[in-house]
């Protein structure tokens, strides 16, 4: 009896069949050992996209991360529309459901239309091409497939009827085929081409993918009219009968326009920079590639952090400022609990990460300068230093540092000052630390600057170098740690701390620090007491701004969290009236504030070796007291009653009545010990200092290039100095060898217009008696006469370019 599923078929066909069959069964064993389960195919299906988990699970970013093939994930049969699978069925294999993985009939029909030289529509199904999937031996070449490969293709179809479902077949097939370009898989091509998931495609839209399966990079006028053609089959398989005449030129403007389209970005989500830094993590450490990597970042503090940042930049609109950044840390693990690269679309390069952007820090290193000035002995929150007017003489010429405002506030004890983020003053701690100690204690911090000590010499107390801002806030966390440093926690979530910690600043120094920036009182002479780094739980944060304002930071810590905030231009260019006190500090105490919505945040315990102690300050005999009395912190050592302006006296040391409020009778012993012990009043060159080199510029009149001399008085008395009797010399040595002096002036100050030449500047009293001398170099010719100006033998003077 002849089979059924021969009947019909030309003789010929039926023994060419037969001859199949024989060399399949030898095929078949073979053939069965290398076909995959669904669920193998399954597990090694990997998409080019890497999902970004936070530490709760969420999806934080979509990252591509395969820049070869553009894969989506997996999506289950269930999840596609179903036009979809009609639209595929009706172009691909009609007869899917009904063949065992080989459609005989389409067999002879290609095989007579090929006899009689008629173009017919090929005899590969669904499960074929699956086949050629699963396997490349069975895929055709650019010379298409041969006899042995279409044989093996057709028994490898068998067995997978055999071993598979149909709609694990179909689902496979939808996932694994490359539909244009680098798109691979239904997920892929739904998203990139119309901006949607699977389960969303229309019946065009499912005519339009179906059609790039015979020609994935065929013209869209062939798409287009592949795709018209798909449709009025799916309209006549869904009614039964002859369908209406297609509108295909409204097919063909869709297909024009989703072939255009590049609707599926390569990122997407809340952290884009930090999904970045988290692959090029696993990159660096050569893991393998994951789908999924759960990382510390928390996306509540994630979200926040980028509202905050985008709310307060929208705030300052018309002050040149687009871009910021926003970085929190944990105290005790060091993890990375939100990372904010950029403003988003408020920025006009997003793409720029800020955490990592190195930029010019301002007044946020003072604090490390104070603590290692505290912990060397050198000062302590009590020490009184000048903010005046200062010029340091070094290698490259004069360095002249100013304050803020540009203006001078006298003496200031070491806790106002850093808590004003005094310039003048913290330069004079620098210099009794020297830049080469500070320099080597940022390195430890993890800083990690690009040049050498000595090209940043004193301006780096004020942040001449440049940092980013991932270690800036890492180095305050060793402050809110107690002085302990140690590097962030990896990114991804679980994985062992990188290093061990390292006590790089004794715990009293940053005790004494924290407190001090803690201190709403000892700030309000700059930021007010309404300001708003004030917040109502204990925090500690310092802020500052570059030159030119071109960046300003916030950064400060709580006892649970540390939180770094930038805000500036990416391109370097300068904001308009934008401080560290109302750019980034308002980001930093909204965010703060929402991190403490429920959370206490209570005062650190002192450690061991600091001992409080009541101070007073004392001025001079009649002037008003420096500062109010107050409970100061001091290392073990260096506790001390009173401090004064003048000598060694002014300071009354009680060691056994700690905590004890100083008495009238004491500050009055100490005012008499500094009248009674120091020696008489002596003058001193205020300005120009040693080592001054000054440029003339011809341009500029004379009148405009004078150089004002200045004395102040050493010693006790001096709050009754006359300095009329003094006199200025000049000593000048000529090139053939004579010296030349001559008297420039009385009192003080003096204007004094210099020539070019090597001087002597000598300070004689009434007497005669020298006072005090100084070495400084005029450079550049003199200075032009203008016209009707009146003669003077006095030379010209220097020009404001002193360096």
């Amino acid at each position: 009896m002849r089979s059924s599923g021969l009947q019909g078929l030309p003789r010929s066909l039926r023994a060419c069949r037969r001859s199949l069959l024989w060399l399949g069964c030898l095929l078949v064993p073979l053939v069965a050992q290398a076909l995959p389960s669904p669920q193998e195919v399954r597990r090694g299906f990997q998409p080019s996209e890497t999902y970004i988990l936070s530490r709760e699970g969420e999806l934080l970013q979509r990252l591509r991360t395969d820049m070869q093939v553009r894969r989506g994930q997996w999506v289950a049969l269930s999840d596609t529309s179903p036009a979809l699978r009609m639209a595929l069925l009706v172009s691909e294999d009609k007869r899917f459901y009904a063949h065992s993985g080989v459609d005989w009939k389409a067999v002879s029909a290609a095989a007579w239309g090929q006899l009689w030289h008629r173009r017919t529509r090929g005899a590969s199904t669904i499960t074929m091409q699956l086949a050629g999937l699963l396997d490349e031996d069975w895929r055709a070449s650019n010379q298409g497939r041969s006899v042995g490969q279409k044989l093996g293709q057709a028994v490898a179809a068998t067995q997978l009827e055999r071993q598979w479902r149909k709609d694990q077949i179909l689902e496979a097939y939808l996932n694994l085929l490359p539909f244009r370009g680098e798109l691979v898989g239904i997920d892929a091509l739904s998203r990139s081409l119309f901006g949607k998931a699977a389960h969303g495609l229309d019946a065009v839209e499912a005519a339009i993918a179906a059609a790039l399966v015979r020609g994935p990079n065929a013209s869209p006028e062939v798409v287009a009219q592949r795709a018209c053609g798909v449709w009025q089959d799916m309209q006549a398989w869904e009614s039964r009968a002859a369908p209406p005449p297609a509108d295909c030129g409204a097919i063909e403007w869709r297909t024009q326009q989703s072939l255009r389209a590049r609707l599926w970005p390569a990122s997407e989500g809340l952290a884009p920079h930090w999904a970045q830094r988290v692959w090029q993590s696993q990159r660096e450490a050569a893991q393998a590639p994951s789908a999924r990597v759960t990382t510390t970042v928390s996306v509540p503090v994630q979200r926040l952090a980028v509202e905050s940042l985008q709310r307060h930049l929208r705030e300052l609109q018309g002050r040149n400022v687009e871009d910021g950044a926003v970085l929190v840390l944990d105290n005790a693990s060091g993890q990375v609990l939100a990372w904010v690269g950029s403003s988003g679309g408020l920025s006009q390069a997003a793409e720029v990460d800020g955490v990592l952007a190195w930029r010019q820090p301002g007044s946020t290193l003072k604090p490390f300068l104070y603590a290692q000035a505290l912990q060397e002995g050198r000062v302590t929150a009590a020490s009184l230093l000048e903010d005046s007017p200062a010029h340091i003489a070094t290698p490259s010429g004069l360095y002249i540092p100013q304050n803020y405002d540009r203006k001078f506030k006298g003496w200031v004890s070491v806790r106002s000052a850093l808590a004003g983020s005094l310039n003048v003053p913290a330069v004079r701690a620098l210099v009794m630390v020297t830049p080469d100690a500070f320099f080597n204690q940022l390195r430890q911090l993890g800083l990690p600057l690009r040049e050498n000590a000595g090209y940043y010499g004193y301006s780096l107390a004020l942040g001449s170098a440049e940092v980013p801002l991932l270690h800036l806030t890492n180095a305050y966390r060793a402050l809110a740690n107690g002085g302990q440093f140690a590097p962030v926690a990896p990114a991804v979530l679980g994985a062992a701390p990188r290093a061990k910690p390292v006590q790089v600043l004794s715990p009293q120094a940053a005790f004494v620090v924290g407190d001090i920036l803690s201190d709403a009182q000892a700030r309000a002479s700059t930021f007010g007491l309404d300001s708003v780094l004030a917040t109502r739980f204990w925090t500690a944060v310092k802020t500052g701004t570059s030159k030119d304002m071109r960046d300003n930071w916030a950064v400060g810590w709580s006892q649970r969290y540390t939180v770094g905030v930038w805000v500036g231009n990416a391109s370097g260019e300068a904001m308009h009236g934008v401080s560290g006190s109302s750019g980034a500090a308002p980001i930093w105490a909204d965010i703060m504030a929402a991190l403490h919505a429920r959370l206490s945040s209570r005062a650190p315990s002192a450690p061991p070796g600091l001992r409080p102690q009541a101070v007073q300050f004392v001025a001079a005999a009649g002037a008003a007291a420096l500062e109010p009395g107050r409970k100061e912190w001091f290392l073990e050592g260096t506790q001390q009653s009173v401090f004064a302006i003048e000598g060694e006296a002014a300071s009354a040391r009680d060691s056994s009545n700690t905590g004890m409020k100083v008495s009238e009778k004491v500050i009055n012993q100490a005012q008499a010990a500094i009248k009674n012990a120091l020696p008489a009043v002596h003058a001193q060159i205020a300005q120009p200092v040693s080592g001054t080199i000054l440029a003339l510029d011809p341009d500029i009149p004379p009148q405009h290039q004078r150089l004002q001399l200045q004395a102040r008085p050493m010693g006790a008395g001096s709050a009754g100095w006359q300095p009329q009797g003094l006199r200025w010399q000049l000593v000048t040595r000529q090139p053939h060898g004579e010296t030349v002096r001559q008297e420039l002036g009385r009192g003080s100050p003096v204007a004094w217009l210099p020539w070019p030449g090597r001087h002597r500047l000598e300070l004689r009293d009434a007497a005669g008696q020298l006072q005090d001398s100084v070495e400084l170099e005029v450079r550049g010719a003199g200075a032009r006469q203008q016209q009707g100006a009146p003669s003077s033998s006095a030379p010209s003077a220097p020009s404001a370019r002193s360096r």
